[in-house]
Order: C-alpha cells, then sequence, then structure tokens
C-alpha cells in the first residue's frame, strides 16, 4: 500500500527538481483531467438520482416525452458543461500559471493566489452547475412544480459532487506550486479551507448525498408518487453503495490531505532526533497544516542557529565553559580552584612582525596555535585566551581535574617538542605553574569572561620570560612539580631558585630531562 502511494505522489509531483515549466505543464495537463472525471462524476450521480433513484410525481409518470426531453437536455448539457467548465477554469487559472513559472519571490497576494486556486476552480464550477440547477428547474416548471424540484435537488447534489471531487484533488495535484510559493514565508492569513471544512466536504459527499437521497426517496414515495417494493429495494441498494464506495474514496482524499504532512514532519522529527538539523519539509498547505510545517522549519531553523551559538561559544570560551554556563546559567564572580597553568609566548614576535608581511605573520600564529590547542586539548586543559603571541592554558577549572598539574607538565613537555618540529620558523618559550587560584566570570552583566585569577597564573607568565634565556625554553615551578606526583616530578630536573618580578617568596626552577622521551 505504501509503495502504492509514493508510485502515485511520484506520477501526481513529478521527478524532483523538474523546471517550473514542466511543473506549470504536468499541473494544466491533471487539472484537465480532473475537472473532466468530477464533472462527468457529478453528471453520473444526477443520472443516477433522476431515473433510478427519485421517482417521478404522480401528475408526469409514466410521460415519456418529458423523459426523452430531460434526458436530451442532460447529455446536451453535460457535454456543454464539462467543455465550458474546462475553458472557464483554464482561463480562471492563467494568473496562476504565470506565477508558478517565475523564479523570484512571490509577494503575499500572489501566494494567495496560488494557495486559493482550487478554491477558485471549485467556484467555478459550484456556479456553472448552481446555474444548471435553476435553469433545469426552470424548464420543468411548466410541467410539474414537483418535477421541477426533483431535478432542481438533483442538480445541486450532482453540483454538491463536483465541487467537492474538484477541489479535494486539485488541492493534492497543487502541492509541488503550493511549496514552490510558500519556499520563502507562510502568510498570516491565507483564507483558505482548513481541516474542519475538508472534513465537512468530505462527509457531504460521503454521506450527506446519499442520506439525503434516502430522505427524499421516503418523502416522495410517502407524499407524490408511487413506489413499488421492488423499486425502493433497488433504490436503498442503490444509495448505499454509493455512500460506501464513494464515501472511502472521498473520506481518504481528505485524511491524505491531512495525514501526509502531518507524516512528513513526524519523519522529519525522527531525522531531528539523530541530530540532523539540516532537515526541513516542504510547506505546500495553506491551512493550519502548513503552519504546522512552516513552523516545524521555523523550529529547526532556530535549532541550527542555536546549535551554531554554542559551537561558536564553545569555540570562542571552550567547550567544558560553555556547556556549564548553558547548564547553569552564569553569575559574575569566582571559586577557589586548585589548578595548573601554561603560558606559551613566542620568542621575538616583535621582529618577526617587523620582517614579514602581515598575512605570513598570521600565518605563522595560526599554525603555531593549531600546534598548541591540539597538545593542550590532548591533554585534558582548555585554551583560557590568546593575547596576541601567546596563550594561556588552564588545567583544573571550570571542571576540576586531579592530576591537572602532572597533564600540564606533560603539555608543556610535548609543546616544547612539536613546536620545534612542526613550526621551526618560530621560537616559543613555555611556562609551567600551579596552586589556587580564582575561576569564575569577572566583567560586567553585559560583557563578561570566564578566566582564572592568581599567582600561579602570574607565575606561570614571569617563568616564560625566563624560559626564552634557556635552552630547553621550557620551565615549571617546584610547586607545580610537588602537585604532579613523582612518576612526572621524575622527568624533570630542578635547576634553582629565583625570585621572580611580582612575587616575594623565591621559586624552584626545574626543565625537562634532556633525555627524557616527550609526551609520554
Amino acid at each position: 500500500m505504501r509503495q502504492m502511494r509514493h508510485a502515485l505522489a511520484r506520477f501526481l509531483d513529478g521527478p524532483p527538481g523538474a523546471p517550473r515549466a514542466e511543473l506549470e505543464r504536468r499541473i494544466r495537463r491533471l487539472v484537465i483531467v480532473s475537472a473532466v472525471v468530477a464533472n462527468a462524476v457529478g453528471a453520473l450521480v444526477v443520472l443516477v438520482l433522476a431515473t433510478v433513484v427519485l421517482p417521478d410525481p404522480r401528475e408526469i409518470h409514466g410521460d415519456a416525452g418529458i423523459r426523452h426531453a430531460n434526458l436530451a437536455l442532460f447529455f446536451a448539457y453535460a457535454t456543454t458543461a464539462i467543455t465550458v467548465g474546462v475553458a472557464v477554469g483554464l482561463r480562471t487559472f492563467a494568473p496562476v500559471r504565470r506565477l508558478l513559472v517565475t523564479d523570484r519571490p512571490l509577494t503575499e497576494a500572489e501566494q494567495r493566489l496560488v494557495l486559493r486556486a482550487p478554491l477558485l476552480l471549485m467556484k467555478v464550477h459550484g456556479a456553472l452547475w448552481g446555474l444548471a440547477a435553476g435553469g433545469w428547474a426552470a424548464v420543468n416548471l411548466a410541467f410539474s412544480p414537483l418535477m421541477a424540484l426533483k431535478l432542481g435537488l438533483t442538480v445541486l447534489l450532482g453540483g454538491l459532487t463536483t465541487c467537492t471531487i474538484v477541489y479535494l484533488v486539485t488541492e493534492r495535484l497543487f502541492r509541488p506550486a503550493v511549496a514552490l510559493a510558500l519556499a520563502t514565508r507562510v502568510p498570516a492569513a491565507t483564507r483558505v479551507p482548513g481541516v474542519v471544512v475538508r472534513s465537512v466536504l468530505a462527509w457531504g459527499l460521503g454521506t450527506a448525498v446519499p442520506v439525503l437521497g434516502v430522505l427524499l426517496m421516503g418523502a416522495a414515495s410517502l407524499t407524490v408518487a408511487d413506489v413499488s417494493s421492488r423499486q425502493l429495494s433497488w433504490t436503498m441498494v442503490a444509495l448505499a453503495g454509493t455512500a460506501l464506495l464513494v464515501g472511502v474514496g472521498v473520506t481518504y482524499l481528505a485524511a491524505r490531505a491531512m495525514a501526509d504532512p502531518i507524516d512528513s514532519v513526524r519523519r522529519a522529527m525522527a531525522r531531528v532526533e539523530q541530530q540532523d538539523l539540516l532537515t526541513g519539509v516542504p510547506v505546500y498547505d495553506g491551512s493550519e497544516i502548513g503552519q504546522l510545517q512552516a513552523g516545524f522549519n521555523q523550529m529547526v531553523a532556530g535549532l541550527r542557529e542555536h546549535e551554531m551559538l554554542q559551537d561558536l561559544f564553545g569555540r570562542q570560551v571552550g567547550q567544558d565553559v560553555a556547556r556549564l554556563a548553558l547548564q547553569r546559567g552564569v553569575e559574575l564572580g569566582g571559586e577557589v580552584r586548585a589548578i595548573a597553568v601554561i603560558f606559551v609566548d613566542l620568542v621575538g614576535s616583535t621582529r618577526l612582525a617587523a620582517t614579514r608581511p602581515p598575512g605570513e605573520v598570521v600565518g605563522l600564529l595560526n599554525e603555531f596555535f593549531a600546534v598548541v590547542v591540539q597538545v593542550v586539548n590532548a591533554h585534558g586543559g582548555w585554551i583560557n585566551k590568546f593575547e596576541g603571541d601567546a596563550a594561556l592554558a588552564i588545567f583544573g577549572a571550570p571542571l576540576e581535574l586531579p592530576d591537572g598539574p602532572a597533564r600540564a607538565l606533560a603539555a608543556a613537555r610535548e609543546l616544547a617538542s612539536r613546536l620545534a618540529a612542526e613550526v621551526p620558523q618560530v621560537t616559543a618559550a613555555v611556562g609551567v605553574s600551579a596552586g589556587p587560584a580564582v575561576a569564575g566570570h569577572i566583567g560586567a552583566e553585559n560583557r563578561f569572561e570566564y578566566t582564572v585569577i592568581g599567582d600561579p597564573v602570574n607565575e606561570a607568565a614571569r617563568l616564560t620570560e625566563l624560559a626564552k634565556k634557556t635552552p630547553a625554553r621550557v620551565l615549571a615551578s617546584g610547586a607545580a612539580l610537588d602537585a604532579a606526583g613523582p612518576a612526572e616530578a621524575a622527568r624533570w630536573t630542578t635547576t634553582g631558585e629565583v625570585v621572580v618580578r611580582g612575587r616575594l617568596e623565591p621559586t624552584r626552577l626545574a626543565a625537562p630531562t634532556a633525555d627524557e622521551p616527550v609526551g609520554n
């Protein structure tokens, strides 16, 4: 069943991505076919009701002349109605056809015209069948008022059948065109039939028409005609069969008109659950269901924007900081945390900028920072900030990292080796420190950043300045070694003590052991 439905959808909608001109020709041909079929079905309803179901009044019962005259009038009108209906429909459809082949975005008025095209075609057929009902009743009024009433009501029921089929089928045929018209936006007020009206139309054709036929037959048999039990039985069979067959078909069309767009949203939601935020659904309905489709697309667009902002936020401040900010919110202030700090700075960056073109300098800085970010991330730290030609990396905030000092020292050793091998055009110095510091959001309510403030940060920066004058270009504090534990401390050698600028107590200095393999 599903494969048949998909095959029918491909037939009606045509190949995906077809040119607009081809789409317009396909819709025009299918609309013509659907109009002919709908009018033929309506004429068949009139013929069955007038000749089989509803008896003639007593005063003209058995008058073959009137019957033949009405049959001749019926076939003449049916042929004329189909021809005129198609011609008038195509003329009415002409403005919509021109809009279908344009590549520019449509205005709201033009969008409404495309959306209301099925309703417009239904009104054209309704007017034709209304004129037929009045004309046919007027012709028969001279023979019998009851005959005029019978045929007038019969033609109205046939018109209701035709109009319902025209609207439901044309609305389905117009889906590709409506999807193009609503690709940019959905008008706030489309003034097209919604779910309730479509359901009532389906009920009117599938249930109300046969029941009304039964009602008319009962009224006629009681008041104005002699109806045999056999004729009454055939009438019941005909009307019940019509209610079952036509009711199923029309109800299915109306149900699919509502189920298809909802099913497209359901499938798209399943893709979103699988993190596919590039998905979307075509909006091909101007009713509440179309608003649902458009609302889903807006929701996915908001999710994409949120994902993009979260990604950019994480790149700016670090994934851990971004994740905690989204989960817990942001408050100015901080807390004391045990952290380890790496400060890495280029040697001779002023000369580098003065002797090389700006574009080349930027390229070298990006290569330099790429290695720094990779190494720091690999060891569990994050880059707190870039400061021109320097970077500050933190281990232990905002998330606790029990072995932060050991990770920082290992990262410093690997940094020295990789920078020398992968970016030999520049020379960098690395300083490592550890200890308590205040970590939190610093700034004002409308502009703040997550940072760490404390003695380890200052000490790491001073050690970096000293490291520029050492062969290994890497220095760590004794406090960092003590906090790292014996395994990592064994890979470093103490080189002395010095009172760095800004501190009162001396700092024990340590450098990587010369023959120590990097990154272990």
